[in-house]
């Protein structure tokens, strides 16, 4: 009886305390929601740009030197005007400009002028275009890739940047290395014998001529075997030192000489070389006419 006759007393009292913990959980619930909602996923990340190719100034070379900086390079080319592409044969023209920054679809393509060095026969064949077909030219976009999107800092991000980090210790001063010119591979003092007219020299960061030829030497013999890779560098290094040794530079005559020898083995080995070897040989004869 006596409970019965307090409880009309506790009623109020029981009712403000649900509506006090009513309340919290609703202040709770939505400073949840407040804090979710602030965190946002990741931002995707934008597609890794192609590293853009650079076109290489070939101007005033040699065109063998000239085709090869370009293959090297990852462009295609083709020779355009009256003058073909022989390999003593000068660049004077290029399109597009060197510096040129270009999309890297494949092999974009170069185009040479050239004009005729030294008076010398033009003998052969002409290569009035790269071994591999060419592909768009397009240039890079000038302004440049697309700058990454923001993020939102989520509540805990905040929290976590506010706190004080620990002073870091102070770094030792670094000690200055000493740096000592890099001992040449080869030979720096290469005087030419006879100068061309308007010609490269010759570049002292590239084996000597007759270095080149011993080595075409060796590699010929470690691959006896005739594939469309190994003839296209056994041209390549024929066409080098010809061309070079026309334009005068450092023992040029010996380099041909071997030249002539690693042809004729070249014959033996794979049954081409002949037309070649004549190069040479006349090459040779007109080398040794003009170093007297």
């Amino acid at each position: 009886m006596e409970m019965a006759a307090r409880l009309p007393a506790l009623l109020p009292r029981l009712a403000a305390i649900v509506l006090l913990g009513l309340a919290l959980t609703a202040t709770l619930t939505y400073a949840a929601g407040r804090n979710l909602s602030a965190i946002r996923a990741p931002a995707a990340a934008a597609p890794a740009e192609p590293t853009p190719l650079v076109v290489p100034d070939v101007r005033n070379q040699a065109f063998v030197f000239a085709k090869g900086s370009l293959e090297d390079a990852g462009f295609a080319w083709q020779v355009d005007g009256s003058v073909h592409g022989y390999s003593s044969n000068t660049v004077v023209g290029q399109t597009p400009a060197p510096g040129t920054k270009i999309v890297d679809t494949g092999a974009p393509l170069v185009t040479l002028t050239l004009r005729r060095t030294g008076g010398y026969a033009e003998t052969g064949a002409a290569e009035d275009a790269s071994p591999y077909a060419a592909t768009p030219v397009r240039l890079v976009s000038p302004l440049g890739p697309a700058a990454p999107a923001t993020t939102t800092t989520t509540a805990a991000a905040t929290t976590q940047a506010t706190t004080t980090a620990a002073p870091a210790a102070p770094a030792a001063p670094a000690k200055t290395a000493v740096k000592t010119a890099p001992k040449a591979r080869w030979p720096q003092h290469r005087p030419p014998a006879f100068t061309v007219a308007g010609a490269r020299a010759e570049p002292l960061n590239e084996m000597p001529l007759p270095d080149r030829a011993q080595a075409l030497r060796s590699w010929l013999e470690a691959h006896p075997h005739k594939t469309r890779a190994n003839v296209a560098h056994w041209l390549y290094q024929n066409e080098w030192i010809v061309a070079g040794a026309k334009l005068g530079w450092w023992r040029g005559a010996a380099a041909l000489a071997t030249l002539v020898a690693v042809d004729r083995r070249t014959q033996q080995l794979w049954g081409v070389g002949a037309q070649s070897a004549g190069l040479a040989e006349r090459a040779l004869g007109e080398v040794q006419s003009r170093s007297k």
